[in-house]
């Protein structure tokens, strides 16, 4: 879901920049990254995906940068993820937490320091169960 018409970015240390060269990311790594650290958020139901990822995953491919999109431009590094939570979860909580996951990770994997993680809840997931009662 990355909308930008840059095929890659750019993340390199100041040092490791100076010696060896730069070091590109293309946006896709990115989706990667957020998507797994926002999957491993306890109370994350589901993410929000297109009608292409969707079939994706009904051939048996894993997506695991659905529901993320990635702006990165001059002014940093901005990520929004929408994602459904469990039913009588704390939604406040969930989203911080997804904050704090996505951020961290994003940081010890890339060096980037992103600018904005936002969150958007897109629905709730009731346990299957319930709803047959």
């Amino acid at each position: 879901m990355a909308e930008q018409p840059n095929s890659s970015h750019e993340a390199a240390a100041a040092a490791g920049k100076e010696m060896y060269g730069k070091v590109e990311l293309a946006p896709e790594v990115l989706e990667v990254i957020v998507g797994i650290a926002t999957a491993e958020v306890e109370g994350v139901a589901d993410m929000r995906g297109s009608f292409a990822t969707g079939v994706a995953e009904k051939l048996g491919r894993k997506v695991h940068g659905k529901g993320v999109k990635i702006d990165y431009n001059d002014d940093g590094l901005f990520i929004d993820v929408y994602c459904s939570v469990e039913y009588g979860r704390s939604v406040p909580s969930i989203a911080r937490e997804i904050q704090k996951n996505v951020r961290q990770s994003v940081f010890n994997m890339t060096a980037i320091e992103p600018e904005e993680v936002n969150v958007h809840i897109t629905g709730i997931q009731f346990d299957q169960t319930e709803e047959r009662a």
